[in-house]
């Protein structure tokens, strides 16, 4: 037996699909609250020192943070090859954006301090404030957007065209989705202020605004859901689904036709995934109100889980859905790589994927500790 059928096609499919929402997620958890951070830098903070203390509580960990960027993008290149190039080349300018936002971080970062000028660093300041709004917003408007399907088509030898414009992914319901997304992160963000600074002043304000924007995510996240109920339609596969026949959209049978949430009737056991998610930013809500420092925390990473895995149990088996020609929808079951390629992925993610976590967590152990003024003079490598 050849090693690789040791794991069925089938089985393999849908560990990736797996994987990748877990590297998704974990992207939203750790550099969520980095973007959530800068977005509040210039509202939270009202002087050069509480802006500068407000970034170092992100300025040891917020490059390893990004790992789960480059780990998710390089997962759906690897284990999605049509995904990629649908996304990558149909929402191509959404995503310079958002790579432009993201280098505006590292260069803030380093150059914020390097002159005394209070114009030269309040610029750097909202180029921080961009770099963590913008990405935080436009995700979201991306996620908006796959539910309400890309309008591209495949020819027959499996070429993708994309046959929309920039314009058209503002859809007042990708909007929302966006919405959900810059508020989501901006209270997680103020969840890790509480928990980071030693400030009073910055404590206030990062709990009075994190405690609206987690409500505005609340009623965001309600709205889409009754939006998706009775405004969107879905999709759905018909006839019979092969689950581990070639990679081939055009060999399934696709259509559109009523709602995304029939899911929760299929698999009714997904529901704890949007329960988690309204409780979750709930309960963060709840700890800002009243102080919390690491339950709010950690409610704001349950409500974030909850609110992505929503997405991906709702679309199941649908990973990139067509609008003009369901037909060319990407499914889990016909959008992947080989079975022996998701076999040597899976085997090198069992190998440093807890290599990964373990030094994730010793960093974290290693730099745990608030932030206060005499840590800006004190060490030598702070922002």
């Amino acid at each position: 037996m050849i090693l690789h059928q040791l794991i069925d096609y089938e089985i393999l499919r849908l560990i990736w699909w797996l994987l990748v929402g877990v590297l998704l997620i974990g992207f939203a958890l750790t550099d969520g609250f980095d973007m959530g951070v800068g977005a509040l830098l210039p509202f939270v903070a009202k002087t050069d020192t509480e802006r500068r203390l407000v970034i170092n509580t992100v300025g040891p960990v917020w490059e390893g943070n990004q790992v789960w960027f480059i780990l998710g993008g390089g997962a759906i290149f690897a284990a999605w090859p049509p995904l990629y190039a649908v996304s990558f080349s149909g929402f191509y300018f959404a995503m310079f954006l958002v790579l432009a936002a993201l280098i505006l971080r590292p260069v803030g970062f380093k150059y914020r301090s390097k002159r005394e000028s209070a114009r030269w660093r309040g610029g750097w300041d909202w180029a921080l404030f961009v770099g963590g709004a913008v990405p935080a917003l436009l995700f979201g408007v991306a996620v908006g957007n796959v539910m309400l399907g890309a309008p591209f088509r495949l020819t027959d030898n499996l070429f993708s065209l994309y046959e929309g414009t920039f314009f058209q992914l503002l859809h007042p319901f990708a909007l929302l989705a966006g919405v959900v997304s810059l508020a989501m992160l901006v209270a997680h963000g103020a969840t890790w202020l509480t928990v980071k600074a030693e400030a009073p002043a910055i404590l206030a304000r990062a709990r009075r605004i994190g405690f609206w924007s987690g409500v505005v995510a609340i009623a965001g996240y309600a709205l889409a859901g009754l939006w998706l109920a009775f405004g969107i339609p879905g999709f759905v596969m018909v006839g019979e689904v092969v689950t581990n026949g070639p990679s081939n959209p055009l060999m399934s049978e696709v259509l559109r036709e009523g709602s995304w949430l029939v899911a929760y009737t299929v698999r009714p056991w997904a529901i704890i995934a949007p329960i988690m998610g309204f409780v979750g930013m709930a309960l963060a809500v709840r700890g800002l109100a009243r102080g919390g420092e690491v339950s709010a925390l950690l409610w704001s990473k349950l409500g974030i889980t909850g609110v992505i895995s929503s997405v991906g149990l709702t679309m199941f088996p649908f990973i990139m859905p067509s609008s003009i020609d369901p037909k060319s929808s990407l499914t889990v079951w016909d959008a992947s790589s080989s079975h022996l390629t998701l076999f040597i992925m899976l085997v090198c993610t069992v190998i440093f994927m807890p290599i990964i976590l373990i030094y994730t967590a010793w960093v974290y152990k290693v730099l745990w500790g608030k932030v206060d003024e005499n840590e800006l003079t004190s060490n030598k490598n702070a922002y």
